[in-house]
């Protein structure tokens, strides 16, 4: 995945937000929903390698930190991004449980650390905090019996894709569009738009955004850095993953 950097121009008196992960479809609806509860998103870097260089210029009040990046690792950088800007508050919003790792992101300088299955209420009540000087750690319980029977729901349907309609839906979670999707898969740009119309059918779902958010949301999705890209597991062979932001 390219390095994608979005800083807007004008600064907000609401308390801005930069937004660290590499996964495109995941930034995209975390932008989209703190946006709707009232922060001002001051940029959106999916690579480790921009991150400082993002918060030194934007100065923001929270930097949201993924842990897991494809070319480095966001815990290791918490100090760099503190040196960088120290008014800023740093939160780790990670999918890992690891109480090492917790320790650590604190340890270097975090502010808080928030699970991704902690949902959009937790996540804005945490920056909430950290903003208001306190350190916070929201790691809810592993997969409670619902989530779990949303996962296996999930996996069912993904369970009637083809192949193709498969391959389709892993780039649809890297953030490609219709022409890129038919260059990979050497198919014509018509043939990709039947097998998305299919798979959004089959899972249930309106729209190419949501379909990638789903994939990702109920660890249908495994990354690959090596290729850099995403693929589909085989039906109910999938990892535990990011939860839904709900």
């Amino acid at each position: 995945m390219g390095s994608r950097l979005n800083v807007t121009r004008a600064r907000s008196p609401l308390t801005e937000l930069v937004l660290c992960d590499d996964h495109t479809v995941f930034l995209d609806v975390l932008e989209t929903v703190l946006t709707a509860r009232g922060f001002t998103i001051g940029a959106v870097v999916d690579s480790a390698a921009r991150i400082v260089e993002v918060v030194r210029r934007r100065q923001p009040d929270v930097c949201l930190l993924d842990r897991h990046f494809a070319d480095g690792d966001g815990v290791e950088m918490i100090r760099q991004v503190a040196a960088a800007a120290a008014r800023t508050r740093i939160v780790v919003l990670s999918g890992d449980r690891d109480a090492n790792v917790v320790h650590r992101a604190l340890q270097f300088g975090a502010a808080g650390y928030v699970h991704k299955a902690s949902g959009v209420a937790a996540l804005v009540t945490a920056i909430r905090k950290v903003v208001d000087g306190e350190i916070v750690v929201d790691i809810p319980p592993p997969s409670s019996e619902r989530h779990r029977r949303d996962i296996d729901e999930a996996h069912r349907l993904a369970g009637y894709l083809t192949a193709r309609e498969r391959e389709c839906l892993a780039l649809l979670v890297e953030g490609l569009g219709t022409e890129e999707i038919a260059r990979r898969l050497g198919i014509s740009t018509a043939t990709v738009r039947t097998h998305v119309q299919a798979l959004l059918t089959k899972l249930g779902v309106h729209s190419r955004l949501e379909a990638a958010a789903f994939a990702v949301r109920h660890s249908l999705v495994i990354d690959n850095n090596a290729q850099n890209s995403a693929t589909l597991p085989p039906p109910q062979q999938g990892r535990q993953g990011w939860a839904a932001l709900d």
